[in-house]
């Protein structure tokens, strides 16, 4: 089988910052990693889990005449319940809004929550990508939970909810009607593929290294 709906673990998962334009943040002190765009997959880091829910809403009956005549749908409401086994400190800290003292201590900003931008890649069992995209949402850490150690240790791996939002780019994750989305799945087996335009897409305009999205290099 060349190609499927089914995939297996996590590859990875990327972030980015993105300002009140939709546009990628790059600077190191102001965004994430050295370009912008953080892969999370150091020494004993990585996702443990990536649960992904509210990317359809189910349908509401309507009737007429005795009869199912349509069906009304909500919005999509995606939400991610993402385990961390481990990840930079401060870089989480940014994308849930917390700010410094410049003492050691952080506390949640009173204004807006940073602009999220993810992507979560895994793999069909032919090799083929699955990329869940989001170009936009917040991060949030609800709890800290802690346990004594005993004849076991007790670890606890940082536990996050990222809620997307609509795009602020206008022009982007647009279905056949010309309606923009909050969600965009792309998948490497397509034969339309073009990586590069991914990236630009959902990491607000970011230039993948040794691509063009002008032409099919990044396919």
């Amino acid at each position: 089988m060349a190609q499927g709906v089914s995939f297996a673990g996590i590859n990875w998962v990327k972030f980015a910052l993105t300002d009140d334009q939709g546009m990628l943040i790059s600077e190191a002190d102001k965004g994430l990693g050295t370009d912008g765009v953080l892969l999370v997959d150091g020494d004993g880091e990585g996702a443990t889990t990536a649960n992904i829910t509210g990317l359809e809403e189910k349908g509401t009956p309507q009737y007429a005449n005795n009869q199912v005549k349509r069906m009304a749908h909500g919005a999509q409401t995606p939400s991610v319940a993402l385990t961390m086994l481990d990840m930079d400190f401060k870089a989480m800290q940014k994308m849930k809004g917390y700010v410094s003292d410049g003492k050691g201590g952080w506390v949640l900003t009173s204004g807006s929550k940073p602009d999220v931008a993810m992507m979560i890649c895994s793999s069909d069992f032919d090799g083929n990508k699955f990329y869940d995209c989001f170009a936009r949402g917040e991060m949030m850490e609800a709890a800290h939970n802690h346990g004594t150690n005993t004849n076991a240790e007790v670890d606890y791996n940082g536990t996050f909810e990222y809620d997307a939002l609509d795009p602020i780019r206008k022009e982007i994750f647009l279905d056949d009607k010309g309606v923009q989305r909050s969600y965009k799945q792309y998948y490497s087996g397509d034969e339309e593929f073009n990586e590069a335009a991914m990236y630009e897409e959902v990491f607000g305009g970011y230039k993948l290294p040794g691509s063009d999205t002008g032409d099919d290099s990044g396919k």
